[in-house]
């Protein structure tokens, strides 16, 4: 993939990200307060790590963070950053529990390998996106937080309509540190609704 040096660029090697992503999170997180210190967060798609290294720093060593990606995270991060290489297909909630439990906030920055087609590319992210929202089900507390990464294209608005079901309140985001011509978007969903069918 084809490195953009632009501002991001500069700042993420100035303040020691692995990747300019970290700065998406950043004023996603500033805005709407979506990590707190003490929190549990699970990050899909983790690699190359950026949000790892924010995250971490945000939950302090009373948090817990887990990290998920089919590429291997080749940083020395905190002894509170678990990673696990596997396929979130391949995964169920059960694995992805922290310290026996639910967790507070669930973020995906994960994209499918692109065709530059752009519907097929829309709905290969749905799908990602599907099974994030499903593991999401089980494994966020009520109350809790889901950021996911999508491609604009007619199943955005399916997704939204997911979310608008399992979230109070559901945010569209653009960070400044997304370029311009990038299709991609960032959907919000905060106050995840208590699943009235669980006990």
């Amino acid at each position: 993939m084809k490195k953009i040096k632009d501002h991001y660029f500069y700042k993420a090697k100035f303040d020691g990200y692995v990747a300019r992503s970290a700065y998406k999170l950043e004023e996603i997180d500033k805005k709407y307060q979506i990590i707190c210190k003490g929190n549990m967060v699970l990050d899909l798609g983790c690699c190359p790590g950026s949000w790892l290294q924010y995250v971490s720093k945000k939950v302090g060593e009373e948090g817990q963070v887990m990290g998920v990606d089919l590429e291997m995270v080749k940083l020395s991060l905190q002894s509170h950053v678990k990673v696990i290489q596997a396929d979130i297909f391949d995964l169920t909630a059960k694995d992805l529990e922290i310290m026996g439990g639910l967790v507070d906030v669930v973020l995906s920055d994960i994209s499918p390998k692109t065709t530059g087609i752009r519907t097929a590319d829309a709905q290969r992210s749905y799908s990602l996106n599907q099974q994030v929202l499903n593991l999401a089900d089980e494994l966020l507390r009520p109350q809790g937080t889901l950021l996911v990464k999508a491609f604009q294209g007619a199943q955005l608005d399916e997704l939204r309509c997911r979310f608008k079901n399992s979230f109070s309140k559901v945010k569209l985001c653009k960070p400044k540190s997304s370029r311009n011509e990038s299709v991609e978007i960032f959907l919000l969903g905060m106050g995840k609704k208590q699943d009235r069918f669980k006990a």
